[in-house]
C-alpha cells in the first residue's frame, strides 16, 4: 500500500478528480473493510489464521497493481474497496497470530512485528520515491506487488497452523457476546486504535500532496518527510521491547501520544512559512518533526492491539475484529473530512485531524495505564490474556 504515496498526486491526476471526490472515493471505499471485518472472526474460525492471511494478502498485491491501470473514480474507487476489504481479514488474521506467538513465548514481541512493517513502510515510500522520476505507474505497481506476492506466499509458510494458534478448528466453545454487549475495555481500546492508525494515516494519505502542494517539492523528494517518519516509526517499535521492562506500554504510549501530536503540529506551522523563503530548510525542519511524530506513534497501535488479548469473555481475534470496526468507520468518516478540508482551506489544515487523534490518543493510553494494577515487568511479559481454546 506505502508503495502509491509518494505518487498519490499523479494518481489523482490520472484519474481525474478533486481533493473532495478524492478524500469522499477513500472514506467510502472503507465499506470494503467494514464487510470484511463482520465476516473475518467466522473466516478465522473455519480456515484458521493462517489461510486466511494468505488468500487476504495475495488479494491485497492484485488491489494494488490494479490501480496502475484505473483512469476514471469508479474504477479507483473499485480497486480501493476491494483492498479494503482483503487488508481487514489480513491485518486482523495476522495480527492474532502475533499476540498468539506472543503468548507462546511469554514476552512483548509486537513492537517488533510493527517494527517489520515500518521497515517495509520506510523501504517502499524511499524506493517509490525514486521510481516516481523515471518509471511509470502501472510499471511500478506491477514490479512491486510482484515481489511482494512472491515473498508473501514464501514466508507464509512457517506460519502457526491452526493447531498452534487456536484457530480454524471449527466454532468457538463458548457463547458469543453480542458486538453491542461488549466489554468497556473494547470501546476504549478502539477508540484508541483509532487514534493511533489516524496518526499514520494522515502521513500516508496527505504527506505526498502536502510535499508537493505546501512545501513546493519535486516528486522525487516528497517521499523524503514520510521516509524519516517511517525510519523513525522503525527505531521506536524496536525500542519497545526493552521499554516495557521498565514502564507499563500504556504509559509509554500515554508520553509518545502527546509528544507525537505536538511535534506533527510544529512540522505544519514552521514548515509551511519557512518553504516561501527556503524550501531546502523546510524539507529539513518538516523531515525533523516528522521523525519525532514517528516517535511518538510507533508504540500507539502496538499498544491497543497487544491489550487486545486481555479482555475477559472474549478471544484476540474477536476483540481486534470489533476494534477495527468501530477504527474503519470512524477512518471512513475522517477521511471523506480531510479531503473536504484540504479544498477548502489547504492540505496543510488536514494534519489537524492527525494531530487532535495522537493527543486524544496519549490521554486514552493514561486511562490504560491508571486501570493497569500490575508491576511494569509483569504487566508486559506477556501483554496479553488467555486464549480461547476452540473445538469442533
Amino acid at each position: 500500500m506505502v508503495t502509491q504515496i509518494p505518487r498519490i498526486p499523479e494518481i489523482i491526476k490520472q484519474v481525474g478528480v478533486d481533493f473532495t471526490t478524492w478524500g469522499l472515493i477513500l472514506g467510502i471505499a472503507g465499506f470494503g473493510g467494514l464487510i470484511g471485518l463482520l465476516m473475518t472472526s467466522r473466516l478465522i474460525s473455519r480456515y484458521g489464521t493462517k489461510n486466511v492471511s494468505i488468500v487476504g494478502s495475495v488479494g491485497m498485491v492484485l488491489s494494488i497493481a490494479a490501480v496502475g491501470f484505473v483512469d476514471n473514480g469508479p474504477a479507483f474507487f473499485a480497486a480501493s474497496a476491494a483492498y479494503a476489504f482483503l487488508a481487514s481479514i489480513f491485518n486482523i488474521s495476522l495480527n492474532s497470530q502475533t499476540v498468539a506467538l506472543q503468548k507462546a513465548m511469554n514476552r512483548v514481541i509486537i513492537g517488533k512485528f510493527h517494527a517489520s512493517w515500518a521497515i517495509g513502510a520506510a523501504t517502499s515510500s524511499a524506493v517509490s520515491g525514486v521510481f516516481s522520476t523515471f518509471m511509470p505507474l502501472w510499471i511500478h505497481l506491477l514490479l512491486v506487488t510482484g515481489v511482494c506476492g512472491a515473498l508473501i506466499l514464501y514466508f507464509a509458510q512457517t506460519m502457526l497452523s491452526n493447531s498452534e494458534d487456536g484457530h480454524g478448528q471449527g466454532k468457538s466453545a463458548k457463547k458469543p457476546v453480542s458486538f453491542f454487549k461488549s466489554p468497556p475495555t473494547v470501546w476504549l481500546l478502539a477508540g484508541g486504535l483509532f487514534t493511533g492508525v489516524m496518526c499514520e494515516v494522515t502521513l500516508m494519505d496527505w504527506s505526498a500532496v502536502f510535499s508537493q502542494e505546501s512545501l513546493g517539492l519535486a516528486a522525487g523528494k516528497a517521499a523524503i518527510p514520510y521516509t524519516a517518519f517511517s525510519a523513525a516509526l522503525i527505531v521506536g517499535r524496536l525500542m519497545i521491547n526493552p521499554l516495557s521492562k521498565r514502564w507499563h506500554l500504556s504509559k509509554i504510549t500515554q508520553l509518545a501520544g502527546i509528544g507525537g501530536s505536538i511535534s506533527m503540529l510544529c512540522a505544519i506551522v514552521f514548515g509551511v512559512p519557512l518553504a516561501e523563503s527556503n524550501p531546502d530548510l523546510a524539507i529539513v525542519v518538516v523531515s525533523i518533526f516528522f521523525a519525532l511524530t514517528g516517535f511518538g506513534a510507533a508504540p500507539m497501535v502496538p499498544s491497543f492491539f497487544s491489550l487486545a488479548g486481555s479482555v475477559k469473555g472474549l478471544n484476540t481475534a474477536e476483540v481486534m475484529a470489533r476494534m477495527s470496526l468501530v477504527n474503519s468507520v470512524a477512518i471512513m468518516i475522517v477521511k471523506i473530512l480531510m479531503g473536504s478540508t484540504a479544498d477548502t482551506f489547504g492540505v496543510a489544515a488536514t494534519f489537524a485531524f492527525g494531530v487532535v487523534a495522537m493527543f486524544a490518543g496519549g490521554i486514552i493510553s493514561g486511562v490504560l495505564a491508571s486501570h493497569a494494577k500490575l508491576k511494569p515487568k509483569e504487566s508486559a511479559y506477556p501483554a496479553t490474556g488467555a486464549m480461547f481454546v476452540v473445538e469442533d
